[in-house]
């Protein structure tokens, strides 16, 4: 498995093991996270430029799993290069596998949208043609839970603020707590492979209102905000001003690429798009916030 250290990954491994696969892993260090202190795990170390370690790492495997990537670059070639080159290498290296699951993203559906989701199709693409029917691809929505930083932001405010925004009046956006998408993602190794590309989310394929996330949000922290709608101008003139900190080195998460994901109508599912029966998940968004806020507040990443 390569990205098994990331906030999705160490709950891939998580579920893989539980489902008694023995896992090896490629790491640039030996990781060390209580999450996997009954899990025995051999470390390849590495990383996607390493063509020998990837070779060790797919070497004699039932099943490979590609979950690693980047979220965040400065330009379309560094996406590019994580993203679609070291998808390709690792396709390249697993040729013997007899199935290979590639961890993309729903955002691979429009890549259109920027330059993270034309390199998650990119990537798709790349492995396919190396790896045909052998490839399972999912596609996990927006995906929340203990240890995840990008939405940290969206809780604190909620916890902290009177008003909340919303940022996009119309818009649909399908969500799922990590452990579900994890599970999710080891169900599938259960099945024969059969060229199928899956998307992951929680029971609610329709996905949420930018509202219902807002409320959610502000129930998990037991306050009552108000809530106001930001003009879509305004975003995409926020994402225009991060582009320019993005040329010193920085790279914010609201750029207008991603402006453009958040703002774009519909992220819903359809049931074709999940057409192999996955793992019924444990979290609706209530619980799920509700659980993710406890983790947050127990560990200090928000005042109790």
């Amino acid at each position: 498995m390569t990205g098994a250290t990331g906030f999705l990954g160490r709950e891939i491994v998580r579920a893989l093991a539980g489902d008694g696969w023995r896992i090896r892993i490629l790491a640039r260090r030996d990781p060390i996270t209580p999450a996997w202190r009954h899990i025995a795990i051999e470390v390849v170390p590495g990383d996607l430029a390493d063509e020998t370690a990837l070779s060790d790492l797919c070497r004699g495997a039932d099943l490979v799993v590609h979950n690693a990537g980047v979220v965040k670059a400065p330009s379309r070639a560094a996406f590019d290069r994580v993203n679609v080159e070291g998808a390709r290498k690792v396709a390249e290296a697993a040729h013997a596998a007899p199935h290979v699951i590639l961890v993309s993203s729903l955002t691979a559906r429009e890549p259109g949208l920027s330059h993270y989701s034309a390199s998650k199709r990119g990537g798709e693409i790349a492995m396919r043609v190396l790896l045909g029917d052998r490839l399972t691809v999912a596609r996990p929505c927006a995906i929340y839970g203990p240890g995840d930083r990008e939405l940290l932001a969206v809780f604190q405010a909620a916890d902290r603020l009177p008003v909340l925004p919303i940022l996009n009046a119309m818009g649909r956006i399908t969500m799922i707590h990590v452990e579900d998408a994890a599970r999710q993602v080891a169900a599938l190794a259960s099945h024969s492979p059969s060229g199928l590309t899956v998307a992951l989310s929680d029971s609610h394929l329709e996905g949420y209102s930018w509202r219902d996330l807002m409320a959610h949000a502000a129930a998990a922290c037991g306050t009552a905000p108000r809530f106001v709608r930001i003009p879509r101008a305004l975003i995409q003139a926020i994402g225009v001003t991060n582009d320019f900190t993005a040329l010193l080195g920085q790279v914010p998460m609201l750029t207008s690429a991603k402006a453009r994901e958040l703002l774009h109508p519909d992220w819903a599912i359809l049931p074709i798009e999940q057409a192999i029966a996955t793992t019924p998940p444990l979290y609706d968004l209530r619980r799920g916030f509700a659980h993710t806020v406890s983790w947050y507040r127990e560990t200090g990443w928000m005042k109790q």
